[in-house]
């Protein structure tokens, strides 16, 4: 059964990111990797703000959103491989802006959604 819920939230992450990344990246004319950014970001937030809810001790909605949702949404391997082309293509500063800037977000993200959660339920 847990498979199934990680399945279920992948089902729904996946194809959000994808076209949240599109839809970023359209808006932008750089060849900084602007979507990738925004989506590992924004699930950093969401899974913070679950990790800072009463939800978070349902080990069903952390398999479904959480490992599920936030898992396929956010995408490691698509920032590994676009911070090494940023690099082969020459643009060192911008690969190293990539990696600086994505765990700086990400944590901060994080951090602020389990502040936010946790203000809210207060």
């Amino acid at each position: 059964m847990n498979w199934l819920l990680v399945a279920l939230g992948a089902a729904v992450g996946a194809p959000l990111r994808y076209l949240a990344d599109r839809a970023v990246q359209a808006r932008h004319d750089s060849v900084f990797p602007w979507g990738t950014f925004v989506v590992n970001a924004a699930g950093s937030l969401l899974l913070g703000a679950l990790a800072g809810t009463a939800l978070a001790g349902s080990s069903s909605l952390r398999l479904l959103l959480g490992t599920g949702l936030c898992g396929a949404l956010t995408t490691y391997s698509t920032f590994s491989y676009e911070t090494l082309r940023l690099t082969e293509r020459g643009w060192r500063f911008l690969a190293a802006a990539n990696v600086a800037g994505s765990l700086l977000v990400g944590l901060g993200a994080a951090v602020l959604g389990m502040d936010v959660a946790e203000g809210l339920a207060g």
